[in-house]
């Protein structure tokens, strides 16, 4: 007698990322109540299970949903409107003059609609974010389906959301309780970097995240400015005096990573803290190439990030992989760096450790949620094909992105985005480029 199921999905090749290096073919992932029942051969699963849908992709890798390490989502809203400016100059100058006219909650739910958006079309199931309001960020997450990590801004300077550090504290953690229970929502402590925030601040966000156990977002290293300016007014460079404030610990996500030293290195691989490794922003930006191999080497769980679309101007994290594992190879002279397997890995199960979810989500095993993404090779573009793992990471991008599932639920299906993503995206990002063009803001 066969069993019921919600879902089973066949596919050519399914790379579940546990166990590690596997490739299956011909194989089926049967989901129940939004989490994966089972993965075995699909002549297996057709005469156990009998499904209420069966999905059937005979020329697609099947993936677990990739995961966005670090980003700011509602700046899609600001996408390309500093171009080719170093970073303390495209922030001080740029960046933070059009947040302090144009951020409020509706900027941040709008343009956290359109960034969902573009990260289901290109395979993200679950982001890590970082910005203002994020109750509004969460209301356009929820609408939109997805798995996100909202990040609770802290920073010493007023903005439109908060006056001081104590103000940003106390919205986001009332935010936080305020949107408990919500299953796909979980929540980070985002101090913005060392340069914004107080020895102070630092030492409520140590006790915070031993009390919650929550991780820590927090840009660190990113430029070799960011360094000399704490050299010079702490004595110290600053992962260095984080660690002094008990921020460096499991909890610690430390973005870009950029300019670290072998002490550095060491110290994140035996506390316990994970990376986020945004390539394409560091290289726009001119901050430069992160450690990667050596991290790698060091034990160090390195996931990746797309950051903010004004920094990197696309949430392609399937790009950046590959631009992730070209730069390894090309800045260690090993071109066996960071191999196909293991830049799957990063994009998945690492950054699910990351954000304290990898029982959860990041690989494709049973009693885990269903968050996957299929990649069509239907193409003769893409042909021949050898090896589906290295066809992923080196031939497809996210325009091959054919299906998306978060909790068993299809948010993408042949290409085309579902649910509440057919409303008029395109109208939304025109009324919001019309009032901030720099024709408006000199205005």
């Amino acid at each position: 007698m066969s069993l019921p199921a919600d879902l089973l999905i066949r596919a050519r090749w399914i790379i579940p990322v546990e166990p590690a290096r596997t490739v299956l073919e011909h194989h089926a992932v049967v989901v129940n109540a939004g989490k994966i029942a089972a993965v075995l051969p699909e002549r297996d699963a057709l005469e156990r299970y009998t499904p209420a849908r069966e999905v059937s992709l005979d020329r697609h890798v099947l993936i677990p949903g990739l995961i966005n390490l670090h980003c700011h989502a509602a700046m899609t809203l600001l996408r390309g409107i500093a171009d080719d400016t170093p970073l303390m100059a495209w922030l001080q100058e740029h960046i933070w003059p059009a947040e302090a006219k144009h951020v409020s909650p509706d900027f941040v739910r709008d343009g956290t609609l359109l960034a969902c958006a573009e990260m289901l079309r290109g395979g993200i199931t679950c982001f890590n974010d970082m910005y203002f309001f994020p109750e509004a960020a969460a209301v356009a997450v929820a609408e939109a389906g997805m798995r996100a990590v909202i990040g609770l801004p802290l920073l010493e300077f007023p903005t439109a959301y908060a006056t001081d550090a104590d103000d940003y504290l106390s919205k986001g953690l009332a935010a936080r309780d305020a949107m408990l229970g919500q299953p796909l929502l979980h929540f980070a402590l985002a101090p913005h970097a060392p340069y914004t925030v107080s020895d102070r601040s630092f030492e409520r966000v140590a006790t915070l995240t031993g009390e919650l156990d929550l991780p820590i977002h927090l840009h660190v290293h990113e430029t070799r400015a960011e360094i000399e300016e704490s050299l010079r007014l702490h004595g110290r460079r600053p992962l260095d005096r984080l660690h002094r404030l008990g921020i460096v610990g499991p909890n610690l996500i430390a973005v870009h990573a950029v300019h670290l030293d072998a002490h550095e290195i060491a110290l994140l691989a035996a506390e316990g803290c994970s990376v986020a490794h945004c390539p394409t922003s560091n290289l726009k930006l001119g901050s430069g190439i992160a450690p990667t191999t050596a991290l790698l080497a060091a034990g160090v769980n390195v996931g990746i990030g797309t950051d903010g679309a004004a920094s990197n101007n696309r949430l392609d994290l399937l790009g950046d992989l590959r631009l992730a594992a070209l730069l390894a190879k090309g800045s260690s002279g090993d071109a066996a760096a960071l191999d196909a397997h293991r830049a799957l890995h990063i994009a998945t199960l690492a950054g699910a450790r990351a954000l304290g979810l990898g029982d959860e989500i990041g690989s494709l095993v049973p009693g885990k949620a269903a968050d996957m993404c299929a990649i069509s090779l239907d193409d003769p573009l893409l042909a021949p094909c050898y090896a589906p793992e290295s066809h992923l990471i080196h031939v497809a991008g996210r325009e091959n992105v054919s299906h998306v599932w978060v909790c068993g639920q299809m948010m993408l299906e042949n290409h085309s985005l579902t649910g509440f993503l057919k409303k008029n995206l395109e109208n939304l990002a025109s009324i919001w480029q019309t009032s901030i063009s720099p024709r408006a803001r000199q205005a």
